[in-house]
């Protein structure tokens, strides 16, 4: 028995949805940021999804590289990267403000992070959803 697979579900396809779950998953963190006032939460779920939304970026720089031609959907790995580098300088200019912490278990994230992320991640998530859609209005016509 052979398995069919659509023919809309490619690479960029599989590498948006996941992107859109990136974005979902930026989102939480920030939730859970806020429940502990910036200080970085001892749970496994939240290394777990800072390691994942770190890991996407190498991802979205290998998606760029590899990417044959320009789609609306490249607008998505450029999005991720440049929120990234970005977001390394925002945050790192935040906190020498206050004072980098000798001890990582000293680190409060800023709240303008925190913010700058979540609004990031709902507009990630936006970008996602409008490339996927307008992907598959573009595969109908």
């Amino acid at each position: 028995m052979q398995i069919s697979i659509p023919e809309w579900l490619d690479g960029q396809t599989i590498y948006v949805v996941l992107s859109a779950v990136v974005a979902v998953l930026i989102w939480i963190e920030g939730q859970m940021l806020k429940r502990s006032d910036g200080a970085l939460p001892k749970s496994t779920t939240f290394h777990t999804f800072s390691l994942v939304d770190t890991a996407w970026f190498f991802v979205s720089l290998w998606v760029l590289y590899a990417e044959d031609g320009m789609s609306i959907m490249t607008s998505v790995p450029v999005a991720y990267s440049i929120y990234t580098v970005f977001g390394w300088v925002y945050g790192t200019r935040l906190l020498r403000r206050r004072g980098i912490p000798d001890s990582p278990d000293d680190l409060v994230i800023p709240p303008k992070y925190i913010a700058y992320s979540q609004s990031f991640a709902l507009m990630f998530f936006v970008l996602c959803l409008v490339s996927l859609t307008h992907f598959s209005w573009a595969g109908m016509l």
